[in-house]
Order: C-alpha cells, then sequence, then structure tokens
C-alpha cells in the first residue's frame, strides 16, 4: 500500500470494521466497546489479511484519549464527589488496593518483576466510567442513590489512575522500567521536579484557564458561529493537552483532563461538551481498535489459564471486595450488590495505563495482551454480573435472617435509628425514594394536611429530612421488615419514586402482599419499564418525559388562546392514546 494513503486506509479501515463489528455486539447486547476492540484485532498483525498501520493507529489513540479526558474533565463535578465521598473515597481507594495487591500475588507466581506486577494489579483495579455509565442509563438507575455511589467511585479511581499516570514516568527506573527523556538518575529530585511541574501546570490552570478559557468560549460563542465554537473547543483539548506535554513533561491524558475542568466553569460547558461528543466518539473509536491491533489473540491458547485468573480478579476479586467495603460502611446489602456489579469489568484507563507502562518498559506485552483479553471479557459479561446482582437481592431478601445478619453492623450502629413509628398512623401515603421526586411530593402533600412517611436508604437524606421535621424511615423499602415499618396494611396510596424499576417492582410486590386494595403510584423512564411495573400490580406509571411533554403542550395551547378545561380535555385524550383533531381558535399574536 503506498505510502501516502496508509492513514486514510487506517481511518477507513479501523471506523468502518468497528461500525460493523460494534453493530453486531449492539445486537447481541453486548456494549460496542466490545466490538471496536474485535476491530482492532482483525486488522492488527496477530491476525490474516489486512493488516493496519500500527504507528499511525498509535497516534490517532493518542487523539482519542485526549478527548475521552477532556470529556471526562468536563463532566467532573466536585459536588456530586462530595455528596457520596464518606463512602466513594474509602470504597475506591480498599478496591484498588484489593485489586492491585492480587495482580501482585498472581504475578509473583508467574515469576515477573515487582514493578510488572505493581502496574498489572493497578490496570486490574480501574473499571470504565463508559461501560458503567452505559449500564446505569439502560437500567435508569443513574438519578439513584446507589447510581450516584457508583459513578462517584469511578471519579474517585479515575482521579488515582491520573496520579499514577503523573508519578509512574518518574519512579519507572526502580521498579525496573528505562528511563523516560529528560529525566535525572535522583529519585527524589525527579520526584520533586515531576511534582513541581505537575504543581506548576494546575496551577495555571486553576488560576489563569478558568478565566481565559470560559471568557474566550462565551467571546466566541457571541458570534453566532457554531463552527468556529467547535474549532474553539477542539483548540482548547488539543492546545492545552499539546502545551502541557512540551511545556510541563505531563500526559496528553492529564493535560487534556484539566483542559475539560476548567471548560467545566463556563455557563457553556454543555454545549462544549455536545460539539466535542462526535469527535470524540469517532477518535475514541480509534483508541479502542489501536488498543485491540496490540492485542495477540495466540494468548487465549497460549495462556488460557492467566486469562481466567485475570477475569476472576476484575469480576470476582474486585466485587467481593466491593461488596465487604460498602458492608462495612454500614450501607444497604442491594448497595453492595449494585456497586460489585457495577465494578465488575475494566476498560479506557487501564488501556491507557498500560500503555504508558509498556512505553516505559514496566509492563511486557503478554501484559498488555491479558490485560485486553479480560476488558472484552469482563465488559461482556458485564450484563451477567447485573443479572446475578438482582437475584443474590432477591434471595437474600427471601432469606431474611441472613440479610439481617449482613447488614447486622448498620443496625446496630445505625445513627439514624428509627425511634419514630408509622404503627399510628392510617390512611396514610408512603414514598419510597425521597430523591429530588420524592421530596417534591412529599412537601405537597404535607401542605394539605395529608398524612404521609417517606423511606429512603440515603443516611444523609433521612439525617436531613428528619431535621425538618419529615417523618421518614431508614432502610431499604423492598425489604419487608422496612417496609413493615411504614404500616402498609392500614395505608391508602404507595408512591414509588425510586428511579430502579427492578426496584420499584420489588417494592410494590412487597406492599401488595400486606394490602391488596392500596393504590400503588411509579414512575418510570420509558414504556418497556411501565408494561414491567404494570404487570407487578402498579395502578397508574407516569414517564416523566411524557409527562413534561404534557405539561409543555397544555401551556402551549393556554398561551394560544385555548382555554384551561379545553386544553384538560385535549391532553387527557392524549394520555389515553388518542389523537383529537379540532380547530382551535386563539387570540392573535401582538
Amino acid at each position: 500500500m503506498p505510502h501516502d494513503t496508509a492513514l486514510i486506509a487506517m481511518i477507513a479501515g479501523g471506523i468502518g470494521l468497528a461500525f460493523v463489528l460494534g453493530l453486531l455486539a449492539t445486537r447481541l447486547r453486548m456494549p460496542p466497546l466490545v466490538g471496536y476492540i474485535l476491530a482492532g484485532i482483525v486488522i492488527g498483525p496477530f491476525t490474516p489479511g489486512f493488516t493496519g498501520d500500527l504507528g499511525l493507529a498509535q497516534q490517532l489513540a493518542e487523539i482519542g484519549v485526549i478527548l475521552l479526558m477532556f470529556g471526562v474533565g468536563i463532566h467532573f463535578s466536585v459536588a456530586d464527589l462530595l455528596a457520596v465521598r464518606r463512602i466513594a473515597v474509602p470504597g475506591a481507594i480498599v478496591q484498588i488496593s484489593v485489586a492491585t495487591a492480587l495482580g501482585l500475588v498472581v504475578t509473583w507466581m508467574w515469576g515477573w518483576s515487582f514493578g510488572a506486577g505493581l502496574v498489572f494489579g493497578l490496570c486490574l483495579s480501574v473499571a470504565s466510567t463508559v461501560v458503567l455509565l452505559r449500564a446505569m442509563e439502560s437500567r435508569g438507575m443513574l438519578d439513584s442513590t446507589d447510581g450516584r455511589i457508583a459513578v462517584g467511585w469511578l471519579v474517585v479511581e479515575d482521579l488515582a489512575t491520573v496520579v499514577v499516570l503523573v508519578l509512574l514516568p518518574a519512579v519507572a527506573v526502580p521498579l525496573g522500567g528505562v528511563q523516560p527523556q529528560g529525566a535525572g538518575d535522583n529519585l527524589a529530585w525527579t520526584l520533586a521536579v515531576t511534582l513541581t511541574k505537575v504543581a506548576a501546570f494546575i496551577a495555571l490552570m486553576y488560576v489563569v484557564g478558568r478565566r481565559v478559557v470560559p471568557w474566550l468560549l462565551e467571546r466566541v460563542a457571541r458570534m453566532g458561529s457554531r463552527e468556529m465554537f467547535t474549532l474553539a473547543v477542539l483548540a482548547v483539548a488539543l492546545g492545552i493537552a499539546f502545551g502541557a506535554s512540551v511545556l510541563f513533561g505531563v500526559s496528553f491524558a492529564l493535560g487534556a483532563f484539566f483542559a475539560g475542568t476548567v471548560v467545566n466553569a463556563s455557563s457553556l460547558s454543555h454545549e462544549a461538551a455536545s460539539d466535542a461528543l462526535p469527535l470524540q466518539d469517532a477518535f475514541s473509536v480509534l483508541f479502542f481498535v489501536a488498543v485491540g491491533m496490540l492485542f495477540d489473540p495466540n494468548i487465549l491458547v497460549d495462556a488460557p489459564f492467566a486469562v481466567l485468573v485475570v477475569v476472576l480478579i476484575v469480576m470476582l476479586g474486585k466485587s467481593i471486595g466491593a461488596f465487604a467495603i460498602v458492608l462495612l460502611l454500614r450501607y444497604p446489602v442491594r448497595t453492595a450488590l449494585t456497586i460489585s456489579a457495577s465494578l465488575a469489568q475494566i476498560g479506557e484507563f487501564s488501556f491507557i495505563l498500560a500503555a504508558l507502562a509498556m512505553s516505559l518498559g514496566l509492563l511486557p506485552a503478554e501484559g498488555q495482551s491479558l490485560i485486553v483479553a479480560g476488558a472484552i471479557l469482563s465488559i461482556g459479561l458485564n450484563p451477567v454480573a447485573f443479572w446475578l446482582a438482582d437475584r443474590a437481592t432477591g434471595w437474600l431478601e427471601a432469606h431474611p435472617v441472613l440479610l439481617a445478619r449482613l447488614e447486622r453492623r448498620a443496625a446496630e450502629t445505625d445513627a439514624v435509628e428509627d425511634g419514630e413509628s408509622a404503627e399510628a398512623i392510617s390512611d396514610h401515603v408512603i414514598i419510597v425514594g425521597y430523591g429530588r421526586v420524592g421530596a417534591a411530593i412529599g412537601e405537597i402533600l404535607l401542605a394539605q394536611g395529608v398524612p404521609m412517611v417517606g423511606i429512603d436508604h440515603s443516611r444523609e437524606l433521612v439525617l436531613a429530612q428528619r431535621v425538618r421535621g419529615t417523618m421518614i424511615l431508614f432502610g431499604d423499602a423492598a425489604r419487608s421488615d422496612v417496609i413493615e415499618r411504614a404500616n402498609p396494611r392500614q395505608a391508602r396510596l404507595l408512591v414509588v419514586a425510586t428511579p430502579d424499576p427492578y426496584q420499584a417492582g420489588a417494592i410494590i410486590d412487597r406492599v401488595r402482599a400486606a394490602n391488596p386494595s392500596i393504590v400503588c403510584l411509579a414512575r418510570a423512564h420509558g414504556d418497556k419499564e411501565r408494561t414491567y411495573l404494570e404487570q407487578h400490580g402498579a395502578d397508574s406509571v407516569l414517564i416523566g418525559e411524557k409527562e413534561l411533554a404534557f405539561s409543555l403542550a397544555h401551556e402551549a395551547l393556554m398561551n394560544m388562546g385555548c382555554d384551561d378545561d379545553l386544553a384538560d380535555d385535549l391532553i387527557a385524550e392524549f394520555r389515553q392514546g388518542e389523537t383529537p383533531r379540532r380547530n382551535l381558535t386563539h387570540a392573535p399574536g401582538p
């Protein structure tokens, strides 16, 4: 192939095959990321047929890393992290330590060096934020307490990995690697210089960048040119990442991450994220393709036991460690199982760290192949992990004695002891999930003097609501002993405001068993979830997007001169699936 078309062939072949295999993976209900990696394996040097230019692929992958980390920085929220810091920070640290220790043990048995084992274990400890977000979104759990904890947990993992990316070149030689270009022989001096450069870069970003970059984006946005705004966003992402590498010696990944955080300070951060998303998606695909090209499929034949060990560390070792720490931090078993399933995979950060370690001579080629194999298998099996977590939750709820023992620490030392009781209340409303939606419903009911009992499994939320005088119980409402405290037999109405349809279905089943005549209301994200909840006994299920559309349509009709009663009738007909056709007279515009 002529050299001048190698780049075109690499992009066309990589993206084209990634599309085909990504589509196939999606049809098989697997994350498309698996298809992208398989596309890289197909065009890699270890398989017959067309072979892509690995050097070009790695350069394109660097752009993918920059845009991927830029997106992580844009969406990084200190407030969200602080909200779950009590579980996310210690949980992530312990889980990373457990996975790293397991990686060190198995590589010691394989005869690897300490440095190789350390990096290998760190690569196995970092779950994929992309895979987690897509899994949570598909299950309608992003806005749930468990979803926020899982995302916060992975943010801590990502930040820890960023620190490792900064420090690894400085400690490469003591760990058995090669000396990076420009690094000194004195470890203490090298660390001091590295940390000084990183500190100077971070200070520059937060002192100057957080003022200059938002100012620049706002000025460009005022021009009214979407094209120029998109170019400005890409110039900021690529320019800061490249400048950070050249001037401060930090990685492209770290530079891009902080570029995203300074853009996050702008009121136009959402527009910047949406404009960068198409290129981010395209080059991220090429990043995963490049990772696949480095994978030698022969390792599945030559070292199947090693591959199995990697998968077990990722899917069992990490999960068991996470499960234990969540219970020790006095959270419900349901939360522990959800977090465990969320972390039972590895992805993009593992590849970035492995690539850096290989360039420093710390990780053998076999190690990267094992990491890629572990990623493919764990991502593909991640839906199974969630399915098992759901089944384990149901089984434990059917065995209350065992469940009580697992959650015994929470019951004995809980700071939100349920001194209040709902036994004396009757003809009341039970609201399960007292987040933004549930709290808003509760405030409206209390303002009208309607007796109400809330239930939530967030300690911080329960304590805050009790300070305000709200009668709210702590615990997982899907458990019979928790829902019993809300006196469902004497209740008139159940409102399940939790966004998790599987949990909502279990709660409705419990309450229906205690009070068959109770009216049950729930929320859903789509028609499929609504059908599921109706099958579990929900009398009415509201879909958030549709309710928003109906409310906006009602306001639109009112503003066009339609009277209130007629607008209500029209919206009611639409709710019933009818399409009313009426000629409406409306007031003339100004």
